[in-house]
Order: structure tokens, then C-alpha cells, then sequence
């Protein structure tokens, strides 16, 4: 059974969201301040440097956060988690230790630990549960990465048993929305493709051209529902185990394909390179501890790509000087 709790978090406490500027921690910045929180913080990188333990301590010190979101985390696509290992695991390990450390001595109440779906096993049963956490090999492009996030959560169920806080963590599916990476290089599939075709649209293109088959299947959850579950997490649920996030649900690589070049107007033919790699067949998570906790994914996926589009288009021109 799910642990279930009922504590509305004090609207008027300060609460820190760590990695405000990012897709989750601007989503959870945006969603506490609609839900009349009045005393949100957050830093840029260039001001607090997570990875620097004085800088870390100084500022729980001066804030004290009752709550924290730690949703901040070195992040990147397959080529730069396979080619960077040692900066993943080192600086997302520093981030973590560093705000649960100075959490835990300056008396934060509440913390939720963000990771990612990336922590199971490579050959994790279909869908996914918490419980396949630890029962096999990783997948190699992205080991580093998945034992940082391993690693939080670990240091989560630590303070648990130690110190008898109710710090808990989500495990997101891959999200999408606004302020996601959209640059040629760097995206994930979902954002790549959204440029990919509304730049073909606009040049009144006759094809696309997406690698593999088409095949794999995703569950794609928007950012706007990750930040309203973690929300609901903290109020909602007081476990040792991480819970999964998404919605559940899954379609094929081409059936996304379709809905994106629909919603941005693109008319023309998609053609798909099977001389390139498909990936892994299926990757769903088992959201059913969630739905226990009381909360299920509100967005589709058509309207969720919608108003990601609109929000591309609007922030294209900037998105290309820095990408």
C-alpha cells in the first residue's frame, strides 16, 4: 500500500526550488506560485554554484528553506552522457550531497528528490516498477548519469532511517514543454523533432527524415504535470520508496511523429532511416503507486505538443543564438 499522508505545505514558508531555471524546476517554480506560494526562492547557477559546498551551506544558512525541490542536475542527450561519464557522476553527486547535507543541518522539513526513469535496468520488465530499482545492469551510455540519481536516492531513504524526515523522490518518464532543450545537438527526441519539422514546414519541405523504424515506444509526460505531481507528492506521500511519474500511457515512435508533424502544419512525407539504431524496443513506467497517491497526468499528448510548439515559436530566434 501506498504511504499516504495529508500535509498541506505552508504557503507561506520559505521554499527553495533548486535548478529554478531548468524544464522541471521552472515548471515547479511556476506551479508553487499558482498554488499562492509567497516565498519562493531560487538562484542562478552564476550566483550559487551547487557544486561548491561553502557556497551551499551559506545560503541554507542565511535562508533556512522549510522545503526544497532539488530538481537541479547536470543533464544532457546520449553523446554527452557516454563521452563525459567522470562530469556526470562527479558534479551531479557534489550537487546532490551538497543541498541534502545542508538541508539536513539547517532543518529543512520537507525535500523531494528529482531523478530520472534512467535508473532501472537496461531489461527492466515492461512497465516499469520502483521495485526493479537495483536488479540489473544499467544502460551503458547513460550509467554515470543513472548512478548519481541512484546515489540521491539512497541518500533520501539515509535521512529517513537516521533522522526520520519525510524526504521522499519521483522519478520522472521523459518530459517535454516549455523551456526544453531545443538545439541540434543537444536535444532529445521529442524537441528534436518538433524543430525538425517546423523548420520543414517553413521551408515548405517535401519530406522529413527521423532515424530507425519508427517502432520504439515512449511515454512522453509534460513538464506542467511533472511539476503538479511533485507538488502532490509532497503533500501526499511520506515513503522510503521512489515513485514513478508519467502517465501510464505509451505510443510508437511514429504515431508521435504523426501528431507533431500534424500540430505544427507540415504536409509532407515522413520517411524513416532504418540504417540507424531504433533503441529499446518499449520504456514505460508503472505509475501505479502514484495513482494510489491520489494523482494521474491531466495534459495529452496532442494539446501538450501544442502548447510546446506555440512556446518554440515564440522563443525560436533566442533558442538559436544559444543552441
Amino acid at each position: 500500500m501506498t504511504p499516504a499522508v495529508s500535509q498541506p505545505l505552508d504557503r507561506d514558508a520559505c521554499t527553495y526550488v533548486a535548478g529554478h531555471r531548468g524544464l522541471v524546476g521552472s515548471a515547479i517554480h511556476r506551479r508553487l506560485l499558482a498554488s499562492g506560494f509567497n516565498h519562493v526562492i531560487g538562484e542562478r547557477s552564476s550566483v550559487l554554484d551547487l557544486r561548491d559546498r561553502d557556497q551551499v551551506f551559506d545560503y541554507f544558512s542565511q535562508h533556512r528553506p522549510r522545503y526544497v525541490f532539488l530538481a537541479a542536475a547536470k543533464v544532457g542527450g546520449i553523446l554527452a552522457n557516454s563521452t563525459y561519464p567522470v562530469e556526470f557522476l562527479s558534479e551531479n553527486l557534489r550537487i546532490q550531497t551538497n543541498v541534502m547535507d545542508a538541508a539536513l543541518e539547517h532543518g529543512t522539513e520537507r525535500l523531494l528528490f528529482l531523478g530520472s526513469s534512467c535508473i532501472y535496468p537496461k531489461l527492466a520488465p515492461q512497465p516499469i516498477q520502483e521495485d526493479s530499482l537495483l536488479t540489473g545492469h544499467l544502460e551503458p551510455t547513460n550509467d554515470a548519469y543513472a548512478i548519481a540519481k541512484i546515489a540521491g536516492i539512497l541518500g533520501v531513504q539515509a535521512v529517513r532511517r537516521q533522522y526520520g524526515r519525510p524526504w521522499i523522490s519521483a522519478m520522472p518518464t521523459n518530459l517535454y514543454g516549455p523551456g526544453d532543450n531545443f538545439s541540434p545537438t543537444g536535444s532529445h527526441v521529442l524537441p528534436a523533432m518538433i524543430r525538425r519539422y517546423d523548420e520543414a514546414a517553413k521551408a515548405g519541405a517535401v519530406s522529413v527524415t527521423n532515424w530507425g523504424s519508427g517502432s520504439p515506444r515512449r511515454e512522453f509526460l509534460h513538464v506542467d504535470d511533472m511539476a503538479d505531481a511533485c507538488l502532490h507528492l509532497m503533500e501526499h506521500y511520506d515513503g522510503a520508496s521512489q515513485v514513478n511519474v508519467g502517465t501510464g500511457r505509451d505510443a510508437t515512435i511514429r504515431e508521435i511523429a504523426d501528431i507533431v508533424a500534424e500540430v505544427v502544419g507540415f504536409e509532407g512525407k515522413t520517411l524513416w532511416d532504418t540504417s540507424k539504431p531504433d533503441g529499446t524496443p518499449q520504456k514505460l513506467l508503472d505509475v501505479s503507486r502514484l495513482r494510489d497517491a491520489g494523482w494521474e497526468a491531466r495534459i495529452g499528448l496532442r494539446d501538450g505538443l501544442k502548447s510546446t510548439v506555440e512556446w518554440y515559436r515564440q522563443h525560436v530566434d533566442s533558442l538559436r543564438e544559444s543552441g
